[in-house]
């Protein structure tokens, strides 16, 4: 009898399948990559047109030595790696580690572990596509040589192990990029208004905004807005028009890995990590009671929204059984084909749309079970038919003004039986009462609002993973490690949702933007998952890339290296006295950013937490005010005399108090602004001598 053996990478498949295949199947596991570039030197071969140098990883010895008897045993091995570039990649090393003769060697791929996928690919077996291996090594190469040529350079710089990456800094630099926005933005006052008035026969009261003459009006600030109310004080109210017509809402496209992300950050407040970590789970199998080991979720890497016609069909069929005709979607859900969509995975969605989350319940655990919820609602939203509403719009004159009131009921709920996301549950203003024509209204009262339009909100890892797909930076593999990274390097602190750059993530970032600008351009980041693309297509050598990206590299950093050389950064002396030994302390640089050492180490270890004075005095007690961090990092100001002060502001305060309203000021750009916001004062900040 025959001998197979199967590869696949993750241990936690191999029960899965081979519950799947016959006793003359053995399923092993490579558990990820077995060869790599070596850790101790840079792995390419400059000289020798980059050829890669790939070594065993250290610890998989024993691994691969059980693989490769395995492998003798077998009449045929099938390579079962994750089907994307990276798991294309490593059937490629296993194929060159276990050496044996090329025609025993099958390459099969599944988007999702059931017993029909996994027999089909079987039956399909293929030969390897060795676009997609270069495409993945290429990159490897890329970041190899970023990360192993500036990372010793940011180490001389900052004095400690830091890091660069291909595309860790380019998203360290839309964060900061963001923060710059956010402390240099100037509030802008603006006014509302908005109107109550009465129906004869009506106990309820109908609330309207205002509009403006014939074209939307808006009020800058309270002059206009008293002009505004001077001109109503005597106005007749009246229905002037009254519109009826209707809305649909779309249903939404099933996940691909970003938009699952950022939906599961959103509604299920999961980090970019723990979504995919979970997904991961769902994908190999879940030992569901009666049925064994089965892969529940299809496969969760992947930036397409197609779904293959036999689940489509299997997804219209439930929701007729279950919803009814009318509920089933008639138009096809076409994803938009950008240049950015690799359509070789199917969407993300179950692997059988009858296994309904109330079903596998007992099977998963909490956070397993709320994401395979979220990830089938989607799917099965997705073949729905659109919701529908009525929507009514009154305009009400005024003199030479107008009210508008819109209002909105659902007439059809379609696919949000099923799924709605934040946006659909907003309260739609309901009008009870028959509004006609010419109908005359009593005023009941005006209600005028002061604003302050708001500056630009910090990016969440929901907003940041979106930001990064839409410039066509990373992939979908790439999200989660890449947000992961920048975070464990304290360069941004995670708070509440929001990512802050901390005062070490802005040191880095400089230096990047100063010495490799072309490193960190969001185009040229993106141009390059371009050109990775085109090799995995087969429309461009995957050494051209490299061969053309090195030596501008290598430029810059011969450059840096010499400018490196000029910046001499000397221990800062303090005027803070050693409690120790009695030696004025030094300022030293450290992994969290800077800290007070004695510099009598190492017969004097002693350090103290590094507070910068501003130069300023605290509003609320008179005392110092200093730069401090919050224990992520992220920069704060606060009083010298904390605990007894409790004064901490996130922009830096100024000495100059406001004119208007006596509060104190805070720098932002180029100019100072009031703290009090309703005040809403604005100066520009006097130039440095």
């Amino acid at each position: 009898m025959a001998k197979y053996l199967v590869i696949v990478e993750s241990p936690a498949k191999v029960k899965t399948i081979k519950k799947f295949l016959g006793s003359n199947y053995d399923v092993q596991a490579s558990n990820g990559h077995v060869r790599d570039f070596p850790k101790s030197q840079f792995g390419i071969d400059v000289e020798n047109d980059f050829e890669p140098k790939y070594i065993t990883i250290r610890g998989k010895g024993e691994l691969l030595a059980n693989l490769r008897k395995a492998a003798k045993k077998a009449d045929k091995i099938y390579l079962a790696t994750d089907p994307d570039r990276e798991g294309e990649a490593i059937s490629w090393h296993l194929m060159q580690a276990l050496k044996e003769p090329p025609e025993k060697m099958h390459r099969i791929t599944f988007n999702e572990i059931t017993k029909t996928a996994v027999k089909d690919s079987i039956k399909q077996a293929r030969g390897l596509n060795m676009d997609l291996v270069n495409a993945q090594q290429a990159r490897r190469m890329l970041d190899r040589m970023v990360g192993y040529s500036i990372s010793p350079l940011l180490w001389a710089k900052v004095k400690r192990g830091l890091s660069a990456g291909r595309v860790q800094s380019v998203a360290l630099r839309i964060i900061c990029d963001r923060e710059e926005e956010i402390n240099s933005f100037i509030p802008e006052e603006y006014w509302s208004l908005e109107g109550e008035f009465k129906a004869e026969g009506e106990k309820k009261p109908i609330q309207a905004k205002f509009f403006g003459t014939d074209k939307k009006l808006p009020i800058h600030n309270k002059e206009e807005m008293d002009r505004i109310l001077k001109a109503l004080e005597n106005a007749e109210y009246e229905v002037t028009e009254v519109k009826k017509g209707e809305r649909i809402k779309n249903a939404p496209t099933p996940f691909t890995t970003s938009t699952l992300q950022q939906e599961a950050a959103k509604t299920l407040n999961f980090s970019t990590q723990k979504t995919m970590r979970l997904a991961q789970q769902l994908y190999e199998g879940i030992d569901i009671k009666g049925n064994g080991t089965v892969g529940v979720i299809t496969y969760l890497r992947t930036d397409s929204t197609r779904i293959s016609e036999e689940a489509d069909q299997a997804a219209r069929t439930y929701i007729g059984q279950n919803y009814g005709e009318n509920y089933i979607s008639t138009s096809e859900k076409a994803a938009k084909k950008g240049q950015k969509i690799q359509d070789a995975h199917e969407a993300i969605r179950p692997t059988d749309i009858s296994r309904t989350p109330a079903m596998l319940k007992e099977s998963l655990s909490r956070d397993q079970f709320r994401l395979y919820q979220l990830i089938w609602k989607r799917f099965a939203a997705s073949r729905m038919a659109p919701a529908r509403y009525e929507t009514t719009s009154v305009k009400i004159g005024a003199g030479e003004y107008a009210f508008t009131v819109a209002a909105s009921k659902v007439a059809f709920d379609g696919f949000m039986s099923v799924y709605t996301q934040e946006d659909d549950v907003k309260k739609d203003n309901v009008l009870s009462q028959s509004l006609e024509k010419g109908m005359h209204l009593d005023l009941v009262e005006l209600k005028p609002a002061q604003h302050f339009t708001q500056p630009p909100a910090h990016y969440t890892e929901a907003s940041l993973v979106k930001a990064l797909e839409e410039q066509g930076i990373g992939r979908p593999s790439t999200y989660a490690p890449t947000i992961t990274t920048i975070i464990s390097r304290r360069y941004v602190a995670k708070e509440q949702k929001n990512l802050y750059v901390t005062e070490l993530g802005e040191v880095v970032n400089n230096i990047m933007k100063q010495a490799f600008p072309s490193i960190v351009d969001v185009n040229f980041t993106a141009m390059m998952e371009g050109l990775l693309d085109c090799v995995e297509a087969g429309t461009v050598q995957w050494k051209t890339v490299v061969r053309n990206f090195y030596p501008d590299l290598k430029k810059d950093v011969d450059e840096a290296e010499k400018e490196l050389e000029k910046v001499d950064i000397q221990d800062e002396v303090t005027d803070v006295v050693c409690d120790v030994c009695g030696r004025n302390m030094v300022i030293k640089y450290g992994p969290h950013g800077r800290f007070l050492a004695c510099p009598g180490f190492p017969e004097c270890r002693n350090t103290k937490p590094y507070y910068e004075k501003i130069g300023v005095s605290c509003p609320k007690c008179g005392g110092e005010l200093v730069l401090k961090k919050t224990q992520k990092g992220r920069k704060y100001y606060g009083c010298e005399n904390h605990p007894d002060c409790d004064f901490m502001s996130w922009q830096k305060p100024s000495e100059k108090k406001c004119p208007v309203c006596g509060s104190y000021m805070v720098e932002k750009g180029n100019k100072l602004v009031c703290s009090e916001t309703t005040c809403g004062y604005v100066e520009q900040k006097p130039k440095q001598e």
